[in-house]
C-alpha cells in the first residue's frame, strides 16, 4: 500500500535542493523547488485564517498561511473539478478546450492534447524533475478489448496493455493516482501507465460495491489492496518519498499534489472521526490538515524548505455532499460570507483559499487582495525563472510574482478574469464590477444559507467592493457596465487569449454537443473562431 514511514523518508538525506544551472545560455541561480497542493471541493470558510468564525482548526494550513503569503482574491476558472485542472496545467480557459461544461469520468478520452503546452513540459525544458502524486481527472486513453466499445465502467478494458496519453505525456517524469475522482471508476492506483493490479474484480451494482467496501461509488474495477479511506495518506506518503529522493539529487523539482478530500466519499480514517465535532467534512478536512503538516515537517527536516514553493488552494468550492446545513446550524460556513457553492457563478463556487509560502522571498504575515486566476500560476513560473513564454503557451495566464515580492497592484491590472459554471455559464469581472450572464448562477446547486437577491433579472452585475456576498443585483441600473464587461467578455472568447499576441484559435466542443453559455453575447461561429472537428 506504499505506506512509508517518515523516519525512513527522512533519513533519505539532508541535501539541500538548491542548484544553479544554465537555460538557452542565461543563467539561473538557485531555481526554486515548487509543491502546488490541490484540495478538492474546499470551502473558502473551511480555512481558519481565511475565515476567523471557521469551527475546524486548520493549524498547519494556517501556519503555511503565517509564514508566506495569504490572496483573498483568487479564483478559479471553473466551480468544477476538470476545467479548474485543465486551467491550471495549461494557463488556458478549459471553455476553450472541447469541454464546455460538466467534467470527464474515470475513462474517458485525454482532454489536454498533446500539442498543448503545459507547466510540466515547460518545467522540465528548465532542468526541473516533475511529479504528479494524486488525482488526474483530465482523461486518458485506455485500450479495450477487440471489438468491444468504451464505457464509464471501464467493464471492457484491457489491462495488459499501457494507457496512452496520461500524465506522463504531458509535462511530468513520474505520476502515482488516481485516474478521477475517489468515487468514480476504476477503483485502482495506477502507477506511470500501467495500473497496479494486485486482483482486480468488476463490481457490476450496489450490492457488490457495498460488499466490497466502497462508499457513494460507481460500478467498475476494483484493486483488492484499493481502500477508499487509505488514498488521502498513501498519496502524502508517496508525496515525501519522492521528495526525499529529489533532496538527495540536489536539483530542482516540482510536485503537482491534487488531493481527493475533502470530496465525496468523505471518508477520514479512524483517529479523525468525529474530530471536528461538527461533521465528517470537517473531520476529513483535519486529515488533510495533518497531513500538509507532515509534509511540511520533511520539508525543514530535509532542509530545502528555504527555497521550497508551497503552494496550498482548492479546484473550487465546497459541494453539497458535505452536507452544509447542519454545519450551519453549529455556525460553520463553508463558502464564509460568500453566497453560492460548487458549480456556481457566485463566490462561493470559485473564491478559494490560496496559499505561498517562499521562506527566501516571501515575507511573513504578507495579505494580498489583488485578484488572480488559478490560470495565473503558468506565467508566474515563467516570471520567477526569467523565461519568455511562447506565443502559443499559457494563453490566459497572467504572472502574479510581483505580489509574491510586495509590490501590491489595482486589480484592474490583472484585466478581465473569466469564471465557468458547472453547466457551462460564463461571468466575468473586471475591478469591482462582475456579470453573471444567467438568472440563476448558472447552476442547480443552491447554499441553504443564501437569502434571495434583490433586483432579480436574466443577468446579475454586483458591485463586489460595496456587495461582497451578492445581494444586490444592479443589471437594470448600470446598462452601461453590462455592455462593457459582454463587450469584453465577446473580446477574450474571439482573441482564444487573455494576454496580448496572435489571435488563437478556441477549440470546437466534443461531437455533435453545442458551445453552451454564450447566447447572450450574440457571436457568430465565426466569431467563436473554432477549430473544426
Amino acid at each position: 500500500m506504499y505506506k512509508l514511514s517518515l523516519c525512513a523518508v527522512l533519513a533519505v538525506g539532508l541535501f539541500s535542493s538548491l542548484s544553479e544551472a544554465k537555460q538557452s545560455g542565461v543563467a539561473i541561480a538557485n531555481k526554486p523547488n515548487v509543491i502546488y497542493i490541490l484540495a478538492d471541493d474546499l470551502g473558502y470558510g473551511d480555512i481558519k485564517s481565511f475565515n476567523p468564525e471557521s469551527r475546524l482548526n486548520t493549524k498547519h494550513i494556517d501556519r503555511l498561511a503565517s509564514e508566506g503569503i495569504r490572496f483573498t482574491d483568487m479564483h478559479t476558472n471553473s466551480s468544477v473539478c476538470t476545467p479548474t485542472r485543465y486551467g491550471l496545467l495549461t494557463g488556458r480557459y478549459a471553455w476553450r478546450s472541447p469541454l464546455k461544461r460538466g467534467v470527464v469520468n474515470g475513462h474517458d478520452t485525454a482532454l489536454i492534447s498533446d500539442d498543448t503546452p503545459t507547466i510540466g513540459k515547460f518545467l522540465q525544458q528548465h532542468a526541473y524533475n516533475t511529479a504528479l502524486v494524486g488525482k488526474w481527472h483530465l482523461g486518458m486513453d485506455w485500450s479495450w478489448k477487440k471489438g468491444k466499445k468504451p464505457s464509464p465502467d471501464g467493464r471492457w478494458v484491457d489491462f495488459q496493455k499501457p494507457i496512452a496519453n496520461g500524465p506522463v505525456t504531458r509535462g511530468f517524469d513520474t505520476y502515482f493516482g488516481i485516474s478521477a475522482s475517489l468515487n468514480m471508476a476504476p477503483h485502482v492506483y495506477i502507477e506511470q501507465d500501467r495500473v497496479i493490479n494486485n486482483e482486480l474484480t468488476f463490481l457490476a451494482d450496489k450490492k457488490a460495491i457495498k460488499k466490497a467496501g466502497l462508499v457513494s461509488a460507481k460500478p467498475g474495477w476494483r484493486d483488492s489492496q484499493f481502500i477508499q479511506s487509505e488514498v488521502m495518506g498513501t498519496l502524502f506518503d508517496k508525496s515525501i518519498e519522492w521528495i526525499g529522493q529529489r533532496a538527495k539529487e540536489k536539483s530542482p523539482f516540482f510536485l503537482y499534489l491534487p488531493l481527493n478530500a475533502p470530496h465525496s466519499p468523505i471518508v477520514p480514517i479512524e483517529p479523525f472521526k468525529d474530530k471536528s465535532k461538527l461533521s465528517p467534512h470537517g473531520d476529513f478536512t483535519l486529515e488533510m490538515d495533518h497531513h500538509v503538516g507532515r509534509l511540511m515537517a520533511a520539508l525543514k527536516t530535509l532542509n530545502i524548505d528555504d527555497n521550497t514553493i508551497v503552494i496550498f488552494t482548492a479546484d473550487n468550492g465546497v459541494s453539497p455532499m458535505a452536507k452544509l446545513a447542519p454545519m450551519q446550524v453549529k455556525g460553520h460556513y463553508s463558502s464564509g460570507l460568500y453566497r453560492g457553492l460548487k458549480g456556481s457563478l457566485y463566490e462561493g463556487g470559485h473564491r478559494v483559499p490560496f496559499i505561498v509560502r517562499w521562506p527566501s522571498v516571501i515575507k511573513a504575515g504578507q495579505v494580498s487582495d489583488f485578484h488572480i486566476s488559478i490560470t495565473d500560476f503558468y506565467a508566474t513560473m515563467a516570471d520567477i525563472l526569467g523565461q519568455p513564454l511562447s506565443q502559443n503557451e499559457a494563453p490566459d495566464s497572467v504572472s502574479f510574482y510581483p505580489e509574491l515580492r510586495g509590490e501590491r497592484r489595482n486589480d484592474l491590472a490583472r484585466g478581465g478574469v473569466v469564471y465557468h459554471s458547472d453547466a457551462g455559464f460564463y461571468s466575468i469581472r473586471h475591478g469591482q464590477w462582475k456579470l453573471i450572464l444567467h438568472e440563476g448562477a448558472g447552476s442547480r446547486r443552491n447554499n441553504p444559507k443564501d437569502t434571495p437577491i434583490k433586483n432579480p433579472a436574466e443577468m446579475q452585475l454586483f458591485d463586489m467592493e460595496s456587495d461582497p456576498a451578492e445581494t444586490v443585483n444592479l443589471y437594470q441600473s448600470h446598462p452601461e457596465k453590462v455592455n462593457e464587461l459582454m463587450a469584453l467578455l465577446s473580446d477574450l472568447i474571439k482573441r482564444g487569449r487573455t494576454r496580448q499576441g496572435q489571435t488563437m484559435n478556441n477549440d470546437a466542443p466534443y461531437g455533435s454537443k453545442p458551445w453552451v453559455g454564450i447566447e447572450a453575447l450574440k457571436l457568430s461561429r465565426d466569431d467563436l473562431n473554432m477549430t473544426s472537428q
